[in-house]
């Protein structure tokens, strides 16, 4: 069995504000090289329901399918499938906790699903612990900004 990916961190806002800049300001911070396009101009949504599709689309109108969001509780969890380079059958599961206290939040993430992909899901699984790395630098400062 392979372990889920799991990531824990700290952001210096309020749990309102931290699921806003995840899910509804995601083009500020998400990392162009993480995107099917590599257009800086791109602009990623996460559609604010349960069924929701996951997805960036470029100056030009093209739109290139990352998921489906699952669970969207703001300002408390987002859950969402992800499939940004395969088919939606290939899906693996993220699910984001937001936990505020005060003028903090901790954002606990947990990617899972690794197994179901067979063989590749051990190979898949260790190249997104280096995106998420790579994902978490881009969000923290960005959430901890000014509003």
């Amino acid at each position: 069995m392979t372990d889920a990916l799991e990531f824990e961190l700290d952001v210096k806002c309020s749990s309102d504000h931290a699921f806003d800049v995840w899910a509804n300001r995601t083009s500020m911070w998400w990392p162009r090289r993480h995107t099917r396009s590599g257009d800086p101009a791109a602009v990623v949504t996460f559609e604010p329901s349960a069924g929701g599709r996951v997805f960036e689309r470029t100056p030009d109108g093209t739109e290139h399918d990352w998921g489906e969001v699952e669970v969207w509780d703001p300002p408390r969890r987002l859950v969402y499938l992800w499939h940004i380079y395969g088919e939606r059958a290939d899906a693996t599961r993220v699910e984001i906790r937001f936990i505020g206290s005060g003028d903090s939040t901790t954002v606990k993430v947990r990617h899972t699903g690794w197994d179901r992909l067979g063989e590749r899901g051990k190979a898949l699984r260790e190249r997104n612990e280096s995106n998420w790395s790579d994902l978490m630098t881009a969000y923290v400062p960005a959430a901890a900004a000014e509003r």
